[in-house]
């Protein structure tokens, strides 16, 4: 049975799905070592630091993947940077193949007029905030009463709801304690959600739509004029079942506007395309769209009307966007690294020998859950579909590694150290009748992981 070593770059689900598969589908014919480098002191990726905190489901996919880890054929390596702590050099030395799974954590750009204005926000940045993501800002200026939001797919609805939000409603949830002050100090009354196309050609899930309107003192405000434009494409759209639901639930909220009396609110502006943050003295004043029309190919135009909406704050919710690696092929247009079926490739098309890509910096911010997984499987299949394209280590000892990071004085954590981490936070969260209270500061982390008390070594 041949061996094969692995590092991964990344410890979000895609980095550890891809584990997962990769030990299973090896199971017989490989002697299989895993090791997960993650950049940050905890693992999970977007669903620690991606996703609203009161999402039910989150619950499902971190019980997943603890047990994926608490198989205990995973060693993970937290607060280990790729690139400056571990480089791709170290990593040759030492494994057959490298995985790189570090995912797209930062906004991709929106080119319009005034974006760049003060108040003008990447949802990425405000995500981070309140997830308690450690190089985040602790502070959070919410003192507008009308913001903005640009977007249709599912963080656009996140930031909305937690924009709009009663800041006890979020207290059953890990929401950092400097999370929580902010949400209670807003000025936030209406949040306004911009789509250009139109309410059945959204990007969000029906369950994002539901909660939006499960919201306690929230009412959802949709403008009639926004319905029935394109009634036969309507139709075509709703043979999709999800379409269906997100029909059903904006058809009961076109029923309820004349009983609307809640004291904040989240407006849908459909057919509705941004083209310029407006400003004044510097600042955002207001948000302009111009309307927009179904055309017969299914796609939208534009038409003579603009709108201006008053806001003082836009959140582009338009995608994510990769980050290049020290000496890995990065695709700039796309944000992510150039593959084929997972196994990383160069300029030229050519594969370089022992990367591979998973999740979204091979594919780009899309997808679910579900597509990771498949995703993950792919990749794997090239992995053991051609090991001439391996490495051959000049390193053996796999107890080596602890030597070089503890030389190169990197603090990092271990499994047992996150396992000490989550069971602090649980018990911070017990001494406030919560579930848990996120720790946000990357030392605090740390020290915690690490069994270590006082200031940071």
């Amino acid at each position: 049975m041949s061996r094969l070593r692995v590092a991964v770059v990344g410890a979000g689900p895609a980095g550890i799905y891809a584990s997962d598969i990769l030990m299973k589908e090896a199971e017989g014919t490989h002697e299989v070592s895993i090791d997960l480098f993650e950049r940050l002191p905890a693992p999970y990726g977007l669903v620690r630091y991606g996703v609203a905190p009161d999402h039910p489901r989150i619950k499902g996919v971190v019980n997943a993947l603890r047990d994926v880890l608490d198989t205990g054929r995973i060693r993970i390596f937290g607060n280990v940077n790729f690139g400056t702590d571990i480089t791709l050099e170290d990593l040759q030395q030492r494994y057959n193949i490298v995985i790189f799974s570090t995912g797209a954590f930062y906004d991709a750009d929106l080119d319009i007029p005034g974006i760049e204005a003060e108040g003008s926000y990447g949802a990425a940045d405000f995500v981070n905030w309140y997830d308690g993501y450690p190089e985040a800002s602790r502070t959070w200026a919410l003192d507008q009463s009308s913001v903005a939001v640009i977007g249709n797919g599912n963080v656009a609805l996140d930031v909305a709801r937690v924009l709009a939000k009663h800041a006890d409603d979020m207290l059953p949830t890990e929401i950092p304690a400097n999370v929580y002050e902010g949400l209670k100090n807003t000025a936030v009354t209406d949040v306004h959600v911009f789509g250009r196309r139109g309410p059945l050609q959204v990007k969000f899930t029906p369950l994002e739509l539901r909660e939006l309107g499960e919201v306690p003192g929230v009412d959802i405000v949709v403008a009639e004029e926004d319905f029935d434009r394109d009634p036969e494409a309507d139709e075509a759209a709703k043979k999709n079942k999800q379409i269906l639901v997100i029909s059903r639930i904006l058809g009961k909220w076109r029923g309820e506007q004349e009983a609307l009396e809640a004291p904040r609110r989240i407006h849908l502006h459909f057919y509705a395309r941004p083209a310029e943050v407006v400003t004044e003295d510097g600042r955002v004043s207001a948000l302009r769209v111009v309307r927009t029309e179904p055309t017969a190919d299914g796609g939208v135009a534009d038409t003579d009307e603009t709108r201006d909406i008053p806001v003082g704050q836009v959140y582009r919710a338009v995608g994510y966007f990769g980050s290049p690696l020290e000496d890995v092929p990065f695709d700039e247009r796309r944000g992510v690294i150039p593959n084929d079926a997972g196994a990383v490739v160069d300029g030229n098309g050519e594969r370089v020998q022992g990367l591979f890509a998973t999740g979204w910096i091979k594919r780009g911010p899309v997808g679910l859950i579900g597509a990771t997984k498949s995703d993950a499987r792919e990749t794997v299949e090239q992995i053991l579909g051609d090991e001439s394209n391996w490495w051959q280590p000049t390193i053996d000892d796999e107890q080596e590694l602890f030597e070089l990071l503890a030389e190169r004085q990197v603090r990092f954590t271990d499994l047992e150290g996150w396992r000490r981490l989550d069971a602090h936070e649980q018990q911070l969260g017990e001494a406030e009748g919560r579930e848990r209270i996120k720790v946000v500061e990357r030392d605090e982390m740390i020290n915690v992981s690490r069994d270590e008390t006082g200031e940071a070594k």
